[in-house]
């Protein structure tokens, strides 16, 4: 799975959290969320932690094929 750079920022911005505010409620580390986030591709646990973080669903941060 490779989590959209937009999509995400559009996430994060909904959510109101900062980026260690979305890792913590994730249980991550500031260090760990930023390579998921820089990772070509991610396992669906490791994107499924991002999401949780954000408050979201996997599906709002994904890339998809149309």
């Amino acid at each position: 799975m490779t989590i959209n750079e937009t999509k995400f920022d559009i996430a994060l911005a909904n959510s109101g959290l900062t980026m260690a505010e979305a890792a913590k409620r994730a249980g991550l580390s500031r260090a760990r969320f930023a390579v998921i986030l820089n990772q070509k591709r991610s396992t669906p646990q490791a994107v499924g932690k991002v999401a949780k973080g954000l408050g979201c669903n996997v599906t709002d941060i994904i890339e998809t094929e149309e």
